[in-house]
């Protein structure tokens, strides 16, 4: 599957999503979390074992949620890997460029990242008077008083202190980031799928601490569920047609 602004490719068990809005620096617009959110459910569904996600070009992997057209309808947690779709698989960040935002919080909940050596990871929500407050998760994933130096300043983040304190697994040249992402992706797609997805939901969903604005997306999440199925349809039909609701679980 793909579309305009997310790519989704498959090959040899490994899937690449690609965040496809470069002259934009790969903003998270309304569509754009929506299609990704859509590309997270279809990965976790296909038979690709890990994915590599990236931003297309070299300036940025995400300038971070699209002012001029914010995420709203689905919300930014709902493209987040494993808050807005619950993930049993690998997932791999490919870094370059400007990761600001939204985007380190797309980092934040990846398995792994790889950086370019022109990566750089801001958040600057503080300045601009907004917080979605998934961010605050980083704070069990890299040492605390770094976490929020970066949460709260405004700071910047280059690729070599981001490897130094545990954001990323590597930092490579600019050309070679891509290889580098796959050089782990290919190692995860020849191991035991039980075993990945054991670990993953045993580090994700019982090791790591939450914050309250992930355990509200998760909550949300399961509401969301419940509200759009075909169960509640048929409840309010059923209603209104005054018989018995004929439940299917779905």
């Amino acid at each position: 599957m793909s579309s305009d602004v997310v790519l989704y490719e498959s090959k040899e068990s490994i899937a690449t999503i690609t965040l496809n809005r470069p002259d934009k620096l790969n903003a998270l617009s309304n569509a754009l979390v929506g299609e990704l959110r859509d590309a997270l459910i279809h990965f976790e569904k296909s038979d690709d074992r890990v994915a590599v996600l990236t931003g297309a070009g070299e300036r940025a992997f995400s300038a971070g949620a699209d002012l001029r057209d914010p995420p709203r309808d689905p919300e930014l947690w709902e493209c987040m890997p494993g808050v807005g779709v619950p993930l049993s698989k690998p997932i791999i960040a490919s870094v370059a460029g400007h990761c600001v935002g939204g985007g380190v919080c797309l980092v934040e909940f990846c398995t792994l990242a790889v950086a370019a050596d022109n990566a750089d990871f801001s958040y600057p929500e503080a300045q601009l008077g907004f917080c979605g407050g998934l961010i605050a998760g980083l704070a069990v994933r890299i040492p605390y008083k770094v976490a929020m130096e970066l949460m709260l300043t405004g700071a910047h983040m280059k690729a070599a202190r981001a490897y130094e304190v545990g954001m990323v697994n590597a930092v490579v040249p600019l050309a070679e980031r891509m290889e580098a992402a796959y050089g782990y992706a290919r190692r995860l797609a020849e191991s035991a799928p039980l075993v990945l997805g054991l670990l993953e939901t045993f580090t994700r969903d019982m090791l790591l601490p939450r914050g309250p604005s992930e355990m509200s997306a998760i909550a949300r999440r399961y509401l969301l569920r419940v509200a759009h199925s075909e169960d509640a349809r048929e409840g309010a039909r059923s209603f209104a047609e005054k018989r018995k609701p004929r439940f299917t679980g779905r």
